[in-house]
Parts: C-alpha cells; sequence; structure tokens
C-alpha cells in the first residue's frame, strides 16, 4: 500500500470512533439492535436490543453493552470484549461498524442513533477491500429507518422478473417499507438514482445478470471487492453467465454457472445503496429472491448456489 493511501486510510480508521464523554443522559428513546461479530459477521459474539436515550451515539451503546478499549485519545475503537486491531503478515483487521446496513463516514461518537436503529460492529481483514459500503445483513434495514436521518423510498426495478418483483414489493411493504404504489415497469437499468422521495431512492433490481449488467451501479459486480465492495464477480452473458465467490482474501473459493444467485447492497458514493437481486439466468434469480429476508441476517452478502442453498459472501 502506498504511504499517501496508507495515511488516507489511517485518517479513515481514526474517524470510526470518537469518544463520547461529557454529556449527561438525555430522556428515554428507545431501543436499537446491537450486533458485534467478526470475519464477515461469519461469528456473532453480541446480539441483543439495547436501551437508548435522546443523547446516545453509536460508541455509547456499544461502551455500556461491552468492553471496549481505544487508541489515539479515544479517536478510534481499537478492541471490544478483548478482540483488538491486529496485522498478521502484512494484512490488516479492524473494527468498523454499520448503521442501518450502511458503513458510517463519520465517528461513532458523531453519530446518533434512533428508536429502531441496527447497529452493527464487525471486526474483519481490510487488505482486499478498503471498504464495504453497504450490506445486506441488516435487513429489512435501510428500507424501514433509513440512514443517519434520512428516510429513503424503495423503488423495485424489472429485469424481465416481473412476478419474482411483485414479490419483493409485497415483503418491503409488509416491513413497513416506503414503496411505489406498483413495481417500477422500466427495465433495471433505466432508473436514476435518488429521483423518488425527499431523502432520495434506494433501487431494487431484480433480474438476471444480462438485464442487469449494463446498469453503472449493478455493473461493478464485473469487478473485485475493491471497486464494487462486494465479495462476489459476475462474468459472461447469456448461456455463458458465471458468479465467482470469493474469500476475505480475494481469492477464488467457488465459481457457478447455471442456477446461482446473488443478493447484495453497492453503494459506490453518497447516494442510497442499490440493492441486486439477480443471478446467472431465471432460476438463479428466483433463489436469489427466496433469500430476501432472514436468510441476509449478519451477512455482508448472500449467494445462491445452483439448488437454492444460501451462502454467505465473502466465503470463510
Amino acid at each position: 500500500m502506498s504511504p499517501p493511501r496508507s495515511a488516507a486510510v489511517a485518517a479513515a480508521l481514526c474517524a470510526v470512533a470518537t469518544s463520547g464523554c461529557g454529556l449527561g443522559p438525555g430522556e428515554d428513546e428507545g431501543e436499537v439492535e446491537l450486533t458485534v461479530s467478526r470475519d464477515f459477521g461469519t461469528r456473532v459474539s453480541v446480539d441483543e436490543e439495547a436501551e437508548i436515550d435522546e443523547s446516545d451515539t453509536v460508541i455509547r451503546v456499544l461502551d455500556r453493552e461491552t468492553e471496549i478499549s481505544t487508541r489515539f485519545d479515544g479517536g478510534f475503537v481499537h478492541s471490544i470484549d478483548g478482540l483488538a486491531g491486529s496485522v498478521d503478515a502484512g494484512r490488516r483487521s479492524d473494527w468498523f461498524f454499520y448503521v442501518n446496513g450502511v458503513e458510517s463516514g463519520r465517528g461513532s461518537a458523531e453519530f446518533d442513533v434512533g428508536d429502531g436503529d441496527r447497529v452493527w460492529w464487525d471486526h474483519h481483514d481490510w487488505s482486499t477491500a478498503m471498504r464495504a459500503p453497504a450490506v445486506v445483513g441488516d435487513w429489512p434495514e435501510p428500507f424501514v429507518h433509513g440512514y443517519d436521518g434520512d428516510r429513503w423510498t424503495a423503488g423495485v426495478y424489472c429485469g424481465g422478473a416481473r412476478a419474482l418483483c411483485a414479490q419483493i414489493h409485497e415483503q418491503l411493504g409488509a416491513e413497513g417499507a416506503r414503496t411505489d404504489a406498483d413495481p417500477a415497469a422500466d427495465q433495471a437499468g433505466s432508473a436514476e438514482e435518488g429521483e423518488s422521495g425527499d431523502d432520495g431512492e434506494i433501487r431494487v433490481l431484480v433480474g438476471p445478470w444480462d438485464a442487469l449488467r449494463a446498469d453503472p451501479v449493478a455493473g461493478l459486480l464485473r469487478f473485485g471487492p475493491d471497486r464494487s465492495g462486494v465479495f462476489a464477480t459476475f462474468s459472461g452473458t447469456g448461456e455463458d453467465a458465471g458468479l465467482t465467490l470469493l474469500s476475505p482474501r480475494g481469492r477464488v473459493v467457488e465459481s457457478f454457472g447455471e442456477g446461482a444467485g446473488l443478493v447484495a447492497a453497492l453503494r459506490p458514493d453518497e447516494s442510497p445503496p442499490t440493492w441486486v437481486v439477480t443471478g446467472t439466468d431465471a432460476v438463479g434469480v428466483a433463489s436469489a429472491a427466496a433469500l430476501v429476508g432472514d436468510e441476509l441476517s449478519d451477512r455482508f452478502a448472500v449467494a445462491a448456489a445452483p439448488g437454492g442453498e444460501p451462502i454467505g459472501v465473502p466465503v470463510p
């Protein structure tokens, strides 16, 4: 890693959590769901509801429910319950946090939490991908409570999978998401990001890879996790379409052809995330759609092997 990039990463990590001492408690605000895990959600150590008050921040909730240590004058969460950031054979692992499925761009002492939010801390190797900006493991967030004060709408865009679009649209509505009256009839790649709602729109693109690959955000799945933040890639077209699943080190673990699917979230900029429910073919899309729900819990992304078996991504 070049010195300028190292400095940028260090600056970003130092902003992950800043001490929140000095403010007294406020009035009761409700509850948040706190999750603490390691290795991209494969091992969960904390999964509980935590009461919050109106002055609570992400780090305050964490500090009450776990034992933490910090560095840089309290500016960086170094360890949670004894598990610390580390370097092993030149590869870095540290703590990162997500609120409602979106990686924070601010320090945890500066991030206020609200009733119903989901706060997820994960300790993982970031040497292959510096960031995973959005994840699916906080389902049904961010569709219900949004992110950082923004309440996004959800628009379902179809790429030749109308029945599955209707199914996912119905699921979102049942969870309390703000959705359009009907699933969008346009092709998946035709929607403008943020075109609906005061705070923007989460696009949910549903269809086979051939229908989604021209979309500028979904198309990032042609590249590696350093570009997309997802440890899976698509290649080929038509009958030759393939899905490759990667390890945290970016190594190929599984490669599938017919009948494989993927549910993933991407966020290459500050716009609302784009979710993709896709596959190598129609069967793969159906298998991916069947995973939307509890199968997403505590996973950065989820693949469906031919036959529908769910596989957490990245693959350990």
